[in-house]
């Protein structure tokens, strides 16, 4: 299902995860703790985390909504949880960021959005009615399992700092006990476990670039802790528990 129109979307982002992945493994995205200069124009951090997510949840929403398949329990659950994800993304991650006096590279919020209206988009409108069976049963089972880690692992992250303090520090709790990126891990498998559910060509290639994006974000994330801490732990792998 969806129009001729979001197929093409879901295959430009298809195409750009094949560009994406290699490049992010030798140009480290300059934002958060690899922030630097030379990126051009910067606005506030929490600004530009809204409004990049912000596309992601109305253009989907709106999708969904137009969908033909709208109402049906299938297209409801799969579009529920979508909107989980980015309702929580968009409005109460960032209302809890500690960003004050962060920036943001304009140039990253601009490719952001192009990607985030394209998925949405495609995501919204691909949706179909399907069989309750087991591929959707399994699918938004590992999409809530992702979806948990997420919010955890942020929120792990989160307490590391008191109001007002700076820097960075060893995080630990949850699974930031075996991966640097346990974050990224729970957003793996939530996109995965959407694709699986919906069995649309957008949910498979919002997965594929979610790991073209957050695979090599990992590794530098991981390098970048080994670098400024001395005591990290050796056994901490980058994003997969036990394995990398």
């Amino acid at each position: 299902m969806g129009s001729a129109m979001s197929q093409w979307f879901s295959w430009l982002v298809l195409a750009f995860a094949v560009i994406v992945f290699p490049t992010l493994f030798f140009v480290v995205a300059p934002y958060g703790r690899h922030a630097r200069a030379g990126w051009g124009p910067s606005m506030p951090a929490k600004l530009g985390w809204v409004l990049m997510e912000a596309p992601s949840f109305f253009l989907f929403a709106i999708a969904w909504w137009l969908n033909p398949a709208f109402g049906t329990l299938t297209v409801s659950l799969l579009g529920a949880a979508y909107l989980l994800h980015y309702g929580q993304r968009t409005f109460i991650y960032t209302a809890r960021m500690r960003a004050d006096g962060k920036v943001k590279p304009v140039l990253t919020v601009a490719m952001a959005i192009v990607f985030n209206v394209l998925n949405g988009w495609g995501n919204g409108s691909q949706l179909m009615d399907r069989p309750i069976d087991f591929a959707l049963i399994a699918g938004l089972a590992l999409f809530f399992l992702g979806f948990g880690i997420n919010v955890h692992s942020d929120a792990v992250l989160r307490s590391l700092r008191a109001p007002g303090e700076g820097g960075y520090k060893v995080p630990t709790g949850g699974l930031h006990h075996f991966v640097a990126s346990p974050n990224y891990f729970g957003e793996v498998i939530e996109w995965l476990g959407f694709a699986i559910a919906a069995q649309t060509l957008a949910g498979w290639a919002f997965f594929a670039f979610t790991c073209a994006n957050l695979v090599p974000r990992a590794r530098s994330n991981w390098a970048w802790y080994r670098k400024q801490f001395a005591d990290y732990p050796a056994s901490r792998r980058a994003l997969i528990p036990f394995v990398w």
